[in-house]
């Protein structure tokens, strides 16, 4: 039996599936503004503890199958630097990334993750928040919503979301310390302007803080940001707890599918094997 969406919210904060409450709306236009003056929003206790505990619960079960993604990488996702620039430019400053990804595929369709991911009025209000007047679901088998799990060491380090104007994540469980979330939010206003300052950039690469923001995100919290022009990382991750984090891809078209030779890059041989 499929899990109801609409136990997993906390409607009586987030009463995402009735469309003339003015709460939702209200929720919805505060939260554009923080989106537009940060380029992040922050929905705390989005999901009940039951939710997020079953959630966990189907992560911990098929964490063996999870794929370990490392990378050395600059913030632009390059992995070769450019020999016409020197080395202590942003596009030439490389980083080292390490979590294990799990994949969409690998879930029960009927369990909590995909319902909340499929439920129509969560990708509304989504969609309310950013200003568009509808969102898609992501047709793609493997990633819709997926699943990055950070141990002890791990880390997501600073990068742009190329070709992805908005994320939006649901944080299940947080480390015991470290992995926090941190922004530079429009730190350069198109990654393929040639001619833009890269100072404010390279300053946040080499641990200047000025231009940074740490989102909080404790768990059950729902994360919506812009990260397409905002730099941004995870901290690495201290302690033996896992850092737990969905992420939620919606589309502005209908129909849209991940190229095969990222997919099988991001979550493994197996997508390969399975596109040959």
């Amino acid at each position: 039996m499929t899990v109801d969406a609409a136990t997993l919210i906390r409607r009586d904060l987030y009463p995402l599936d009735e469309p003339g409450n003015p709460k939702c709306g209200d929720i919805a236009a505060r939260a554009k503004v923080d989106l537009d003056r940060d380029q992040v929003c922050v929905f705390e206790d989005f999901i009940t503890e039951e939710a997020r505990l079953q959630m966990i619960a189907d992560v911990m079960a098929i964490l063996p199958e999870a794929y370990p993604n490392r990378s050395h990488r600059t913030c632009f996702l390059n992995q070769q630097p450019d020999p016409a620039l020197p080395d202590d430019h942003p596009k030439n400053i490389f980083f080292d990334a390490s979590y294990r990804m799990m994949a969409y595929d690998l879930f029960d369709p009927a369990s909590a993750l995909p319902a909340f991911y499929g439920w129509a009025p969560l990708r509304d209000f989504v969609a309310r928040v950013l200003g568009e007047d509808r969102l898609y679901l992501n047709a793609d088998p493997y990633q819709p919503a997926n699943v990055l799990c950070y141990g002890d060491g791990d880390r997501s380090t600073w990068h742009f979301d190329r070709g992805n104007e908005f994320t939006v994540t649901l944080m299940l469980q947080e480390p015991k310390a470290g992995g926090i979330f941190e922004i530079a939010p429009e730190i350069l206003a198109r990654q393929d302007d040639a001619s833009a300052d890269m100072a404010p950039l390279a300053a946040v690469l080499n641990g200047d803080k000025t231009n940074v923001i740490s989102v909080p995100r404790a768990p059950g919290s729902l994360v919506i940001f812009r990260g397409d022009r905002s730099v941004h990382r995870v901290s690495p991750i201290e302690g033996d707890r896992l850092r737990l984090m969905a992420v939620l891809v919606y589309e502005k078209e209908p129909g849209v599918m991940g190229r095969p030779e990222v997919n099988a890059t991001v979550y493994g041989p197996r997508v390969a094997q399975g596109a040959a």
